[in-house]
């Protein structure tokens, strides 16, 4: 799948990366730089152990990896859940279901990682 492909599958903006970063290459770089990227599953524990301030840390920073690589359909959820999560004043209650599209559009994106072409 080329990158051009891949941005428009995810819901991503291909013309604002490109804008942001200075090559295909170095995208395809960091794109696979976040497939290791701990954010998520930061996130994921910190929401199992009902610990806001950890699972508002994570989702801030899952927020800015997806703004800096322009992945919007991800950018999207995970706005929502950190403004849910924020403190002071945040709650997890909810989350729940916030979480699950994050996880949704997550699992896509990293499955479209994994199809770019070389």
């Amino acid at each position: 799948m080329t990158l051009k492909d891949f941005y428009t599958e995810i819901g991503g903006d291909y013309t604002g990366v490109m804008r942001r970063l200075p090559s295909e290459s170095f995208v395809k770089r960091f794109l696979n730089i976040f497939t290791k990227d701990s954010s998520y599953f930061e996130l994921k524990n910190s929401l199992e152990q009902k610990n806001l301030e950890e699972a508002f840390r994570a989702a801030h920073t899952l927020k800015g990896v997806c703004s800096n690589l322009s992945l919007d359909g991800l950018t999207g959820p995970v706005t929502e859940l950190t403004e849910k999560l924020r403190v002071p004043g945040g709650s997890l209650e909810g989350s729940e279901v916030l979480f699950e599209e994050v996880t949704r559009v997550y699992e896509a994106i990293i499955k479209g990682i994994s199809e770019l072409d070389p």
